[in-house]
């Protein structure tokens, strides 16, 4: 299984950290090491002094495909979720001034929260579903899918032209504005609506 993450994909989040707004999607992806362990905290890599939370809608691929058309691309996925992009905002910042590539900002391990799963149809509109991010309690991120700049049919059908989809494959659908530091006892809650999607505390 792969991690398929999606930068720049909500304006306000571009704006709060000053990139050009892209001519298609951004594309990244993470490994399965990656992946923050059920009911384990996240533990801030000793390589970072800034490293963000980055709150993101997730798509469960349930069939493998392949030059997907955007108007069977729902067929591709029952489950969303809700899961962290975490990212070492320092390191990244070093690798983008050379041109670098990101994944030792963002694709160390733990640095992919994945929440529960909730079918699609428990949310009245895919394309128009509130979700958010809360800090110690505080509201810190929160988004609408209906901001995307490219909603879930058009990321599946643009990463299924570079990316054979699989079973089990999870895309990282980009996260709106809000991502800030996060420090040593820090809980992070996730939400999808009302319901509650993770809950993790920082080391």
């Amino acid at each position: 299984m792969k991690l398929i993450c999606i930068g720049r994909n909500y304006t306000k989040h571009i704006q709060e950290l000053e990139n050009e707004r892209p001519e298609e999607p951004v594309v990244f992806l993470k490994p399965d090491t990656a992946i923050l362990l059920k009911k384990q905290p996240f533990f801030i890599p000793d390589f970072s002094d800034d490293v963000h939370h980055e709150v993101e809608v997730l798509v469960k691929i349930n069939r493998v495909g392949k030059h997907i058309d955007k108007k069977f691309a729902h067929k591709y996925y029952n489950e969303i979720g809700l899961g962290i992009d975490f990212t070492a905002r320092d390191l990244q910042a070093k690798l983008k001034e050379k041109g670098l590539p990101w994944e030792r900002a963002k694709a160390f391990d733990g640095a992919a929260v994945i929440g529960n799963w909730i079918d699609k149809s428990d949310v009245e509109n895919i394309n128009a579903f509130h979700f958010s991010l809360e800090k110690n309690g505080v509201l810190a991120q929160q988004g609408n899918t209906s901001h995307m700049l490219w909603k879930i049919d058009e990321l599946v059908e643009y990463v299924s032209k570079y990316f054979t989809l699989k079973i089990g494959d999870i895309i990282f659908t980009g996260t709106p504005a809000g991502v800030g530091k996060v420090i040593v006892n820090d809980k992070l809650k996730g939400f999808i609506e009302d319901r509650e999607m993770f809950s993790i505390i920082v080391k």
